[in-house]
């Protein structure tokens, strides 16, 4: 056997608060919210949303993060320290953030075309209709046309930083990504505000309209809630076993939150109003791939200095990308590290030999390999669908259910309470976990799984 490393850890809060906030932030606050905002009148969406971020999001957080430092574990064994009898529970766990890795290493690789293309001034051809299905099926012929190259230098940039260690790889380089993702993020705000007529598109954003107040409404904020604060892709565990003994997990939780809805608020302000400005029309807004590659880059091609928001926009778009993948990559690598006692360097090339094989078939999927196609879906989107809407709901609902009625909730509350703060939800803090967050998390597992199937879209 070899050699056991000395288990990383954060240097302080801030590094923390810093990581954990950049693993929350990804690509769904910059494509899935504004369109979710958008389809549901806005102001209504940003309202429901917010009272879900401040009471379920922030219980799950906190119960993920307990669970973590308590323990010193990552996810596969931290949750069979609750229940040792259902090994399946840790092995789900672990391979909700390594099926996630490959396929988000395939879209940041896009991401990073797209600057790259913005950034030497060729931006305008990413406007062109039908150039982002041309070039995520390979049809355009050249080099760096393909999608094949921008994937290996995505997931290479996210290895390096996952070898080099928690505080000397994910902590330094999220003190650098995550306030200059708020500066650029806030810069391209501020500009969008300032373009003539942008006033009807803002007030479109952020007027609520009640009408829209529905089922599909709350059933939309939760979905996008749960996968914007990466709950139970083992992250805030892995991460929670790296916070200090001193610090307010109540606290770091709310902060997290706080932070990853400002981002999502900001993301929704820069695009919703521009797109209806623009676009001449509050309809036509898609969501996914086609808002990030299709829709803004038009959006860009007849704004005033588009050209240089786009540069900035996909900037920002792979910083956010980034530190999030870094996060789903040092999930994975934690749990080797901690259940099998390997080196980190060892741990990370298995983890990068899983990224190549799965991200490949992911990119390969919506080209030459699009023919196959698992539950009818492209690889790519079959690892999302699997991912997402089954398998992390179902670790969540598992998490609630160890620890509203197995472990009981003071497993938590007294990791909570161990650093000398004040648990100031723990009289709500039980009736969440043991009632309310189950039955949220069952209207995602089937929300997700009819949507998933094409039975019930939201």
């Amino acid at each position: 056997m070899e050699t056991v490393e000395k288990r990383g850890g954060f240097s302080g809060r801030l590094g923390f608060l810093l990581a954990t906030a950049g693993a929350a932030v990804g690509l769904g606050n910059l494509w899935r919210f504004p369109y979710l905002a958008e389809q549901y009148g806005g102001g209504i969406f940003l309202l429901v949303y917010l009272i879900l971020v401040v009471t379920f999001g922030v219980v799950m957080l906190i119960t993920e993060l307990a669970i973590g430092r308590r323990t010193g574990k990552s996810c596969f064994d931290a949750l069979m320290d609750l229940c040792d009898k259902y090994p399946i529970i840790g092995w789900i766990a672990m391979l909700v953030p390594a099926i996630i890795v490959p396929y988000y290493c395939v879209i940041g690789g896009w991401v990073t075309k797209y600057f790259a293309d913005y950034a030497t001034g060729n931006g305008s051809d990413l406007a062109a209709n039908g150039f982002f299905g041309s070039f995520t099926q390979m049809d355009l012929g050249g080099l760096f046309d393909s999608p094949v190259p921008w994937f290996l230098i995505y997931a290479l940039l996210t290895i390096v930083v996952v070898v080099f260690g928690v505080e000397k790889g994910i902590e330094r380089l999220s003190k650098v990504l995550m306030p200059a993702l708020f500066v650029l993020l806030i810069a391209i705000c501020v500009y969008m505000l300032t373009i003539p007529g942008i006033s009807d598109g803002l007030a479109y954003y952020l007027v609520p309209d009640f009408d829209k107040l529905s089922f599909s409404t709350l059933a939309g904020a939760v979905s996008q809630l749960f996968y914007s604060l990466s709950i139970a892709m083992g992250i805030s565990i892995a991460y929670g076993s790296y916070m200090r003994k001193q610090d307010n997990i109540e606290k770091s939780a709310y902060t997290v939150a706080l932070t990853d809805t400002s981002v999502a608020f900001l993301s929704g302000l820069m695009i919703v109003p521009a797109f209806v400005l623009f676009s001449g029309s509050s309809e036509g807004m898609t969501s996914g791939f086609g808002l990030l590659f299709t829709t803004m880059p038009q959006v860009f091609d007849v704004m005033p200095g588009g050209e240089f928001v786009g540069i900035a926009f996909f900037l920002l778009a792979m910083f956010a990308a980034l530190t999030s993948s870094i996060a789903l990559m040092e999930a994975v690598v934690a749990v080797l590290k901690d259940h099998w006692h390997m080196t980190r360097v060892r741990a990370c090339v298995i983890v990068s030999a899983v990224i190549l094989v799965l991200g490949m078939l992911a990119c390969l999927g919506e080209g030459p390999l699009s023919f196959i196609e698992p539950l009818g879906m492209t690889f790519l989107a079959f690892f999302d669908f699997i991912t997402n809407s089954v398998m992390m709901p179902i670790v969540a609902l598992i998490t609630c259910i160890l620890i509203g009625y197995v472990v009981k909730t003071r497993y938590v509350v007294e990791e909570v309470e161990s650093s000398g703060c004040e648990f100031k939800i723990k009289t709500v803090y039980g009736f969440m976990i043991k009632y309310v967050c189950p039955v949220i998390l069952v209207i995602i597992l089937v929300v997700g799984i009819l949507g998933g199937l094409g039975i019930y879209t939201i």
